[in-house]
This record gives structure tokens, sequence and C-alpha cells, in this order.
């Protein structure tokens, strides 16, 4: 093997040198990295400002010292490479803390530069406040900021996996917080509408956000930066987050005459080699296939680095192992819900010229984490994107709040073995009621494609009402749900009674059928369909789906943060105690809304009600209630295992469903 010198410590860097000391003992192995750490957890540093990761050392995984020792790697930080001389086959390195520049000589050589924060020429940029996350120095810097007590506002620019952490984190830190993301949604891996539910959430957690606007400069007076926004907003803040993308460090592998792309990617065959075969190349800094379309993909991701860090390192030790693409399988708690996503979304589809119902079929569905009557269960929204023929998988987003991180492996898992709507009808999925259901979601998901490509149903696009005037809106459920939202202009007939009233609907009429998550909705679509009625439609996850993606026209409830008792109830000292404790923690509809329902009426105006749950839509929801009913939302706010909602009987007046 001879001597291998690998540039970069972080991730790939140093799982490649890991691995070659496992492989061969008498290898000769140098590690130079040109900050002070190596394999740090640069994933968890919003974290640590947040203090939700309190000690430091936790997010160093492995110090430059313990590799010395158990690797026996020589380890030099603080030393960067400058340039490659591959005819000699040397590279010329500058020892930080001396100046010093000397040579060093190799048989192979790793490239792991990874990549960089981008900083775009925007007026004032240059401020000392405006701050990037991408270093624990950077972290350390940050967190001495918003811990000294100077800092009460803070803006996050970019709406990305770092710049939502950091928002969050920077909230939880008490912090009042704005986002201002370019783009008309946050977390581009998504589509429009299921990064809707994120925006809601955002908002209910205090976060202003600032969509579909870009930042044309920023200017610090001294003791604060204004950023005025390309639509002529401004924002004041104490601290500014630059969150806005990434661009690999492919300086040094261009100046050796590798071979870049234009983003400056280095470009590997299917083995990691650069255009020099002594050169391997591993992690941000490399152009990937994107393993849906097949094509170049620059994916910056910390496990598909780690994984071209072993693969490299068992090329270099004389093995043949490939990589097979990147999905951009990724997750992200994002305050109350976890967003995951794997392969293409719907734009990226279009974008490539795929047309719906011709070259791919895609659904929207509400399942929950685990079966309704076990305590905890909480709805996840899953959109699966598959071809025609039902043989591919294109791709899968889900937001949720349990359970959603073990769905998406799931489906990525099928995708990477090529299975297809089959396999996930078929898949056999570990069942208890505490983590599953039956019927897993991820079979759900598979049953419910199996439905569309036999036309058994047909889901409508998320934006349909707006967009399919003359269409009729048939609400399925129950009175009592109706009164937390009612959809404008809807033809409200419950399940129960659709076969006796049938005849007030227009046999020739386009009709979309909505419920509370879609279940509902569908039984009515199914027996509209087979009494006659030929263009019916399903509105995608019901009316909890409808107003999220629409949450914009019908306000926001603040979701706040109060004491709670041992027992799980919150705890007022000066307050009156509730009379009556509902437990509706992962009920589905309409039986939240129907229990709350029926012990209002039993109670005394003035009395409290004090309901527990899981879903972070009931909130939303029962305040939406409480104003249509004259009742009084007295308070809503996060607990351990889940919301809870105290409501006051009567002193509000009601206003018309």
């Amino acid at each position: 093997m001879g001597k291998t010198v690998i540039i970069g410590g972080v991730a790939g860097g140093a799982s490649c040198a890991a691995r070659l000391r496992r492989l061969d003992e008498n290898a000769e192995i140098v590690l130079l990295e040109r900050g002070e750490y190596v394999s740090y957890a640069n994933c968890g540093l919003p974290y640590h400002v947040g203090d939700v990761i309190k000690s430091r050392d936790r997010l160093l995984v492995q110090t430059p010292e313990a590799m010395r020792k158990k690797y026996r790697v020589d380890v030099r930080v603080k030393n960067e490479a400058v340039s490659i001389d591959r005819a000699e086959k040397t590279v010329s390195v500058k020892n930080l803390a001396t100046g010093e520049l000397y040579r060093e000589s190799y048989d192979t050589l790793v490239l792991s530069t990874g990549s960089s924060p981008l900083r775009p020429p925007i007026p004032g940029i240059d401020s000392p406040r405006i701050k990037t996350l991408w270093t624990v120095p950077d972290t350390d810097d940050i967190r001495a900021l918003v811990r000294g007590g100077g800092v009460r506002k803070a803006a996050v620019i970019g709406g990305g996996f770092i710049g939502l952490e950091m928002a969050e984190n920077l909230r939880h830190a008490g912090l009042e917080v704005s986002v201002i993301e370019m783009l008309d949604q946050v977390m581009a891996p998504l589509d429009y509408e299921m990064a809707q539910m994120l925006h809601e959430n955002i908002a209910q957690n205090g976060v202003t956000l600032h969509l579909g606007d870009g930042v044309s400069s920023f200017a610090d007076d001294g003791r604060s930066v204004t950023v005025t926004l390309k639509s002529g907003k401004t924002v004041e803040a104490d601290l500014v987050i630059l969150s806005i993308g990434v661009r690999p460090n492919g300086e040094l592998a261009k100046g050796a005459g590798l071979a870049v792309n234009q983003r400056g990617g280095v470009v590997v065959d299917e083995t990691l080699r650069t255009s020099d075969p002594d050169i391997f190349a591993v992690g941000d800094v490399i152009e990937v296939v994107d393993f849906v379309s097949g094509g170049p993909a620059m994916i910056p991701l910390a496990g598909p680095a780690n994984k071209q860090g072993r693969i490299a390192a068992d090329n270099i030790a004389g093995g043949r192992e490939t990589y097979k693409g990147t999905q951009g399988t990724s997750v992200a708690k994002v305050f109350d819900l976890t967003a995951a996503s794997t392969g293409a979304n719907e734009k990226t589809l279009l974008n490539r010229g795929y047309k719906r119902g011709v070259e791919y079929e895609s659904l929207i569905i509400t399942q929950n984490s685990h079966a309704s009557y076990y305590p905890g269960a909480a709805p996840m929204t899953l959109k699966l994107l598959f071809s025609t023929d039902g043989q591919k998988l294109y791709g899968a987003q889900i937001v949720g709040k349990d359970g959603v991180d073990k769905r998406i492996d799931t489906l990525s898992t099928v995708m990477r073995l090529g299975g297809g709507i089959d396999a996930l009808k078929e898949l056999e999925l570990a069942y208890a009621p505490p983590y599953s259901s039956a019927k897993d979601p991820v079979n759900m998901a598979g049953y419910t494609a199996e439905n569309v490509l036999r036309g058994v149903v047909r889901f409508c696009s998320w934006d349909a009402v707006e967009n399919t005037p003359g269409a009729v809106l048939l609400d399925v459920r129950e009175d009592a749900e109706v009164t937390t939202f009612a959809l404008p202009g809807a033809k409200h007939i419950p399940l129960g009674a659709l076969r006796d009233r049938m005849a007030e609907l227009d046999k020739d009429s386009r009709i979309i059928t909505f419920c509370t998550i879609g279940v509902r909705s569908y039984n009515a679509a199914r027996i509209l369909m087979q009494s006659g009625f030929s263009d019916v439609w399903l509105y995608p996850a019901g009316t909890r789906f409808y107003r999220s993606t629409h949450y914009g026209e019908y306000g926001v409830t603040r979701i706040g943060a109060a004491p709670v008792s041992d027992s799980g109830h919150a705890v007022d000292p000066a307050g009156p105690v509730p009379c009556i404790r509902l437990d509706c923690s992962g009920m589905q509809c309409p039986c939240p809304i129907m229990k709350v329902f029926e012990a209002v009426k039993e109670m005394k105006a003035g009395e409290l009600l004090e309901v527990s749950t899981s879903d972070p839509g009931f909130v939303r929801d029962i305040d939406a209630w409480c104003r249509r009913t004259g009742n009084t939302l007295a308070a809503a706010c996060r607990c351990e295992n889940g919301y809870i909602a105290t409501i006051k009987k009567g002193d509000g007046a009601a206003s018309p469903p």
C-alpha cells in the first residue's frame, strides 16, 4: 500500500484513515487538517448552541491524540495543504502554527477537503455580527454571544437544514428569531405543499418567516444589524446567521489539474478515483451520481461522505469497491416536527420533463406513528412518487412527529434495492402497538399506490380547491368536526348519511371528497364511484392537510410552554383546577372533538377542561372549535408527551362556521 496522505480530517477523511489502518497495520498514514479538530460531530453543532447538547466534548468524536494512539495515524492539525505536485507526488503543506512550509510525499493521495458556507458579495456582509456555523470554533463563538446576554434578536438567512436547526436552537435559547429564505419554502428537498406543514409549525413556535424574499444588504450600526430585503422590508437583529448553501472546496484539486465540474466539484469514477489514478476524493467536494436519475449531482451529506471514505480505503488496500450513487436521504428535526426525504421530489421530476399520469404518479396520505389505541400515537403525512407501471419508486417525503425516520429509512431501502409498489405492500415489518400498526404506514403507502394505479382512487392536487372552479367540495365529517373548520362553499354530508342523501349530488359534476385525514373521504369516494358518479376525486390527507397548506389564510395558533406536573398535567398554582381531564392521545378523528363536545356539554359556565393529545394539529383545531362555539381556549402548551389544551366553558362570542 505504501504511504497514504489524506487531506481533510472530518467525516470522509477520518473514516478513510481508520478503515485503512484496520486493513493494513503496517501502512504509513498521514492525515492533514487545517483546523484544530478532526472527526467532530458537525451535525450536532446547532444543538450545542441551543444547549440541548450541553457538553462541548461530546461533539468531538475523535481527538487527534486518540487517533494517533488508537489507529497509529500521523495526525497533523493546523497543517494546510496548499498545492499538489502530481509529477513529483508531493503535497506542499503550511504549518499554520509556525508558518513553516514543507513538502510531504505520497504514494496515494485522498482529497477530503469538504465544503465551505457561501458568503456572497452582499453589501455589509463583513459585519462581525454576521456569522456562519460550520466548525467547532464557529459554535464556540456563537454560543458565547447567545449566552452572554447581549443578544435578543437573531436573523437566520437560509431555510435549509442548518438554518432551521439554528432557528430552533436560538428560539430554544430564548431569542426572537426571524428566518429569511429567498425561495418560497424552507427545506428544498421537500415539495412546497409538504414544506407548508413546517412553515405552519415554525410560525406556531413564534418564529417569523420571510419567504420568497432575498437579502439586499446588511447595515451594522455598532449595536445591531439591519437586514434589508429585496422587497424593501427590514429585519433588525443583534446576531445574523448565514446559512445559504455551501460550495465544494475544490481549489486544491483544480490547481493540480484534476478534472472538476462547473461548481468546482471533483469528478471521480465509481471507485472514487479522480482523473489521476493515484488520487482519490470523497465527501462534499466530489461530484456524485444521482441514484434516481443516473446523472451527475452535488449532494453534500455526512452519511455518503463516511461511506465514501470507507470505499476509498478498501480500494487503496487493493479492493474493488464501487460507490453506486447518492439518494439524498435526509432527516431533520424542525421544532415539533420531523421532516425527511429520499430520492427525487416532484419539482425535480417535473423539471426533468416527467408528466404526472404518464411517467409518474403521486399520493399523499396521513397515518399514525403507531396503533392509535396505544398512548402517544401521532400523525405523519407521507408523499410517495412512483412510476406508472409501479415498478420504480422515485422518491418519498414524510413530515410528522414520531416514527418518521424509520419509515423514510424503509422507503429508502426499498428504493436502493430496486423495489416498487409490490415490495411496499409485501414488506413484513415489526408490529406491536407501541411501535407501529398491523398495516404499517409504509404498507399503507403501497396499498394506496396500488389503488391509484388500478383506478380505484384518484387524488386531486393539494391546490385543487382554488384551481378547480365549479367542483363540488363534499365534506363527509361529523357535525362537531365542521365546527373546527369548514371548507368555504362545501357541501356537508356525514359519511354515515351519504347513501341516503346521494340524490343531493349531481352525477355529472366533479366531486372532491374531504374528511379530516382522508380515510372516510376515501370510503365516500368509493361509494360514489360505484354509484354512477364518474368524476370523483379524493383530496389528499384531508382538511388537516388543507389547513396546513393554506395556513396563511386562517391564522396560526401559538404553542407555548407551560409547567407540567409529574402526572403530566398542566400546572398553574395561581389558577383554578380543571374539573375534567381528557386524554385524547393517539385518537383518530372524529373522536377527540366529539369527546370535547360531550364533556363541555356537561360542564358549568366558567369551568375548565384539560385535554392532552399527541397531535400538534389538535391545538389548531380546538382553537377554532372554541371560537366557533363561544368557548375560550385558555391555554395551549407543549408538554413532554405532546400537547395540553385548557378550555374554559363560555366567555367567547360564537362565530359562524
